[in-house]
């Protein structure tokens, strides 16, 4: 026992050597659009603490807009310094890509963003409550439904401002999860953008119950991702040696240089390979929302504030798939033949019961989340035809995507009754007769969500169709289009039942929205309009970031 002792001492004794640690040599101005709104969301938090109740929603709003439209413009200044493409490099030690798919999906991720904070700060749609006006989020998160302290923060005119911080920080994780270039960074990024969201889908001010329900069936089920994405890391740890995208893929390949000796008898296991592709792989494919893992979606959707809903179904479709794509064109191109057999049978399962389902559902809400599933089958199509064009049809697909949804989102929140929003589909009958205009925007939306020409929806599944067929998956697209029928009925259902059903006398109203919705709105429709008109600069656009760095 003493001599063990004497040799923990004399070990702590030996003085350690002065250069062995490295200061981190990090690129501060390339990573600056994440660092933007990292640094707004942490002066929310210190705006909830210092600034006045009455000042704080105003202070925050501006504070949101002008990080994020600070954060995009640092997007358009690095790749016109050519960030995107000649000077495409790995960043922060190794952690972060700077390259053109990470740049585009970053500033697809920046413009959703903006326009959803803009439905987030819509307080006109309400009637005002006790003298004030009141958006969609609850007087006091912390209260019980129901209870006096709940009423008494309603007659004070208490709103929940937090929601904007949240949602920054949720933005900072979407921002680094399609840039990240080690799992570990990757598994970071996950949590920093999940959790804002839980806590942001419970804070609905009407039907709060089913708000909370919500955000609970979406953090357990997160949870379980994220364990499987965890344990998938880990024992690509045990393959590789390494967390490193590079590393990992040079050993799929074969190529790497030099062993860890430690690790020497598990490296090159292909049994530790394939079981945790499969289960980083599960981890990305629930935050597609494919099927099998799906199951969250349709009752977060339904139950979530609705702004949440079209910010959540948006950004976070842009920064999984750009996280997807990485990890099987950067990490697992050598393992093409094992994983593209899954993906191929994960796509088609999830346009085929996407589009059916939705055919079944009469809440708004829930129609737009099997819609939105249906989607990810179609961008999946164009992941599997590893290729650039497929990488440009995905990219393209989601910046148009995204600002689809959140356009039709933002017009759920227009058509209310007594009780709030009216989604039941019974109830938007005749809609066209009442308020043609809402009606109108809404039916370019579906027309789009639908594939219909002169829409950006036709734009992006006819290039993602594309890809995918000359990549040698032309059943997925035969499937693609049988989907595609089968989702334009029940999208043509709506506009039928808006357009040429008798308006009921009890029937919702459309409420007059702000400025802000009103800006949401017109960006969806103008862009929907301009990419299925002339899509072919965007297209390019898209295909010159279409190269990933390793």
């Amino acid at each position: 026992m003493t001599a063990a002792h004497s040799l923990w001492t004399l070990a702590a004794a030996v003085p350690a050597p002065v250069d062995r640690i490295p200061a981190p040599k990090i690129e501060y101005a390339q990573l600056a659009p994440t660092l933007i709104v990292v640094g707004a969301a942490v002066l929310g938090i210190l705006v909830e603490a210092f600034v006045p109740r009455k000042s704080r929603y105003y202070v925050q709003v501006f504070l949101a807009v002008a990080a994020l439209a600070s954060a995009f413009a640092a997007v358009v200044g690095l790749a016109a310094g050519g960030y995107g493409s000649t000077k495409a490099h790995i960043a922060a030690m190794g952690a972060i890509a700077v390259d053109g798919p990470a740049l585009f999906l970053q500033g697809t991720i920046l413009l959703a963003s903006v326009v959803a904070v803009f439905t987030f700060a819509e307080r006109r749609l309400d009637p005002a409550a006790h003298g004030n006006r009141v958006d969609s989020f609850a007087a006091q998160a912390a209260s019980v439904p129901g209870s006096d302290s709940e009423k008494t923060a309603v007659k004070a005119g208490f709103t929940t401002t937090e929601v904007f911080p949240l949602a920054l920080f949720a933005i900072a994780g979407m921002l680094i999860f399609p840039a990240a270039n080690d799992l570990l960074t990757l598994f970071i990024a996950l949590e920093v953008f999940s959790l804002p969201l839980y806590l942001l889908c419970a804070v609905a001010r009407r039907q709060r119950l089913m708000s909370q329900e919500a955000a609970v069936k979406y953090f357990l089920l997160g949870a379980f991702s994220s364990a499987f994405l965890l344990f998938g890391i880990a024992l690509l740890y045990g393959y590789a040696g390494s967390v490193s995208y590079a590393t990992i893929a040079d050993v799929v390949d074969g190529t790497v240089a030099k062993v860890d000796p430690a690790l020497a008898s598990t490296m090159g296991n292909d049994a530790l390979l394939l079981i945790g592709g499969a289960l980083v792989l599960m981890g990305l494919i629930f935050k597609v929302g494919a099927v099998p893992f799906h199951m969250w979606t349709p009752d977060v959707y339904q139950g979530a504030p609705t702004p949440v809903t079209g910010f959540m179904a948006a950004a976070t479709k842009v920064a999984a798939f750009g996280a997807l794509l990485r990890l099987l064109y950067v990490v697992l191109p050598g393992l093409r033949w094992d994983w593209r057999p899954v993906m191929w049978a994960v796509a088609i399962v999830t346009m085929l019961a996407g589009a059916v389902i939705a055919v079944t559902q009469t809440d708004v809400k829930r129609l737009l989340a099997y819609s939105s599933i249906a989607h990810a089958g179609f961008i999946l199509a164009g992941v599997i035809a590893t290729s650039a064009e497929g990488v440009q049809s995905v990219l393209f697909y989601l910046g148009a995507y995204s600002f689809v949804t959140i356009g039709a989102f933002a017009v759920v929140t227009l058509v209310r009754d007594a009780g709030g929003e009216a989604t039941h589909l019974s109830k938007w009958a005749g809609l066209g007769r009442r308020s043609p205009l809402t009606a109108a925007v809404f039916a370019v939306f579906l027309l789009a969500f639908a594939g219909i020409p002169l829409t950006s929806g036709f734009a992006g599944k006819f290039a993602v169709f594309k890809a995918a067929a000359e990549g040698g998956a032309g059943v997925l697209v035969v499937v693609g289009v049988i989907s595609s029928a089968i989702a334009a009925f029940f999208y043509i259902r709506v506009i039928v039942l808006m357009f040429f059903s008798e308006p009921k006398a009890d029937g919702p109203t459309v409420a007059v929205p702000s400025p802000l919705t009103m800006t949401t709105i017109a960006v969806g429709v103008a862009v929907t309009l301009v990419l299925g008109l002339a899509p072919q600069y965007f297209l390019e656009l898209a295909g010159q970031a279409s190269t990933f760095v390793r």
